[in-house]
């Protein structure tokens, strides 16, 4: 198998060997190198803002390893920070090839190629890959954007919004769908971002608490493409919105779980801690 250079690829998965993976040389186990090559195939994925099961069981089929090859170069050894990158090749009828270079401190240790085939997961036989895919893959490695991000009303974006809070507020949450579905969804301003397959991925809400004042909730992403900088994109999306209007200042009541995630944003916390549905929440406020 030749020698992939893969430097340039859009794609790349970080990671660092961990003590598990050493062999009594000292040095990773050989087999782990396929490993690292399917955990970064998973955040490739991601990438793509692709939830695995959601988009394989829209696109009716599944994806199945047909062959896997690697070369070693030279080895990797505990503690050593990896750089794995990965790049649809090739993508056939039924089948998609991607090469992965495993790289530390810039010198190649393995290189890789993965076939995937497209199949019915009934029947266990090929499928051509579907048109939407091949055009998600072709264009991720092209440089284009991955989602749609879209402003609007209730009445525009209710389907699409209500799918993605259901997921993450009723059934990952525990919050009963009474509290968690209220009146204010009709008055207020809404962002959507849908991947290029039309799934929607991420969601959440701006309200009007007092003139010159937005308050932001309903904040919620996909759990599979948590990390990938959708809450970003959404609460980016939700501030835009509140100074193209006039708001001085935004709040927001945020889950102790996601108070980091708002103080990286600019946000600083109010007032003391307070339940809301279950939950333990402190106020946040940010200028526009």
């Amino acid at each position: 198998m030749p020698h992939t250079q893969l430097e340039s690829s859009r794609f790349h998965h970080r990671l660092r060997v961990r003590w598990a993976e050493v062999d009594m040389q000292k040095i990773v186990f050989n087999a782990h190198y396929l490993m690292y090559l399917d955990t970064a195939m998973a955040d490739y994925w991601r990438a793509l803002a692709l939830p695995y099961e959601a988009t394989l069981a829209a696109l009716q089929g599944d994806l199945y390893v047909k062959k896997a090859m690697l070369e070693y170069h030279a080895s990797a050894r505990l503690d050593d920070q990896l750089d794995v990158a990965l790049r649809c090749q090739h993508i056939g009828k039924s089948s998609i090839v991607f090469a992965g270079d495993i790289r530390c401190s810039g010198r190649s240790l393995v290189t890789g190629e993965l076939v995937y085939v497209f199949a019915d997961p009934a029947a266990q036989k090929s499928r051509p890959v579907p048109a939407a895919l091949r055009d998600v893959l072709l264009g991720f490695e092209a440089g284009e954007p991955m989602m749609n991000i879209e402003v609007g009303n209730w009445s525009s974006l209710a389907e699409g919004a209500r799918a993605v809070r259901l997921d993450v507020f009723v059934q990952e949450q525990q919050i009963p769908m009474a509290l968690e579905q209220d009146a204010a969804d009709a008055g207020a301003l809404h962002v959507l971002i849908r991947n290029r397959l039309g799934l929607p991925v991420a969601t959440g809400r701006l309200l009007q608490a007092a003139p010159g004042v937005g308050q932001i909730g309903r904040l919620a992403v996909n759990r599979v493409l948590r990390g990938g900088g959708l809450g970003q994109m959404a609460l980016k999306a939700l501030m835009a919105t509140a100074a193209q209007r006039g708001d001085r200042e935004v709040m927001l009541h945020a889950q102790d779980s996601a108070k980091d995630f708002y103080l990286a944003q600019g946000f600083v916390p109010r007032g003391v801690p307070f339940q809301e549905a279950g939950i333990e929440h402190i106020e946040m406020v940010r200028t526009v």
